[in-house]
């Protein structure tokens, strides 16, 4: 179909459905912000953990509905970069790191750009014929929504505990850099499509879902608390399992 006849016949609407959630994502994170600026936290943080829900579905929506466009990933990636980077710079630095004396912006600032640094990275290897760790199942360090989750761990001990210990910018700061940091390293992280189930565990892994999604509706805070645990946990054994994966490629290529 050539241009003209797109002008003629308009747009499939299954080709805006992707990128309504996306639009979705953007409106949800930037609603984040917005109840954080009224101090309903708990709200600030439920928006932008549904940004993250609807962002892991755009893109399989578009592929399922054979929509992909070049469009869509520019909006994606500017959807992320403020739902993911800048929203939770926010409400970060409103919750606790506005009370530090003097670097508690720059922690914020800190947040927001390395989320943009990564994404920027991302789309800049997207064509790249070279990629070792998308080749074996991996992203390179920890991608943005998930950054975003685990920037909020201190609000989670909070909500769940009510101890003003995890509010103290001492404690905020230091943690909000080293999430950033995690976001441009060059670490290993699984990824959805690097995990593989046995077909004997398929019931077990069903039944653990939808239990995870009872919990998240019953006690959110205390289940995205043991997420967040689970996935820095997963980190060392990314590495290691990266490592056999580099070792198997280095003894295939010195047979070869």
């Amino acid at each position: 179909m050539t241009s003209g006849d797109v002008a003629r016949r308009g747009i499939p609407f299954r080709a805006m459905v992707p990128n309504a959630v996306t639009a979705l994502v953007l409106c949800f994170g930037l609603t984040g912000v917005r109840f954080a600026i009224g101090g309903e936290w708990d709200k600030a943080l439920g928006a932008i953990v549904l940004a993250g829900v609807l962002d892991g579905m755009d893109g399989r929506i578009a592929r399922l509905l054979r929509a992909q466009s070049k469009f869509g990933a520019e909006l994606d990636s500017l959807a992320d970069n403020i739902a993911f980077g800048t929203a939770p710079a926010l409400v970060l630095f409103l919750w606790s790191l506005s009370s530090a004396p003097r670097f508690g912006w720059i922690a914020a600032l800190a947040l927001a750009v390395c989320c943009a640094l990564r994404l920027a990275r991302f789309n800049a290897r997207i064509d790249a014929a070279e990629q070792p760790h998308k080749s074996a199942g991996f992203n390179t360090g920890v991608p943005a929504p998930a950054g975003a989750g685990l920037a909020f761990v201190p609000i989670y001990l909070w909500l769940v505990s009510g101890a003003d210990l995890f509010r103290n910018w001492t404690v905020v700061m230091p943690w909000t850099l080293f999430i950033a940091l995690l976001m441009i390293s060059s670490i290993p992280t699984y990824t959805w499509g690097s995990i593989r189930i046995r077909p004997a565990a398929r019931i077990f892994a069903l039944a653990f879902v939808a239990l995870l999604g009872a919990a998240l509706v019953v006690e959110p805070w205390l289940t995205l608390l043991a997420i967040s645990a689970m996935y820095l946990a997963t980190i060392p054994l990314g590495l290691a399992s990266y490592a056999r994966v580099k070792r198997r490629r280095a003894t295939a290529a010195q047979t070869a």
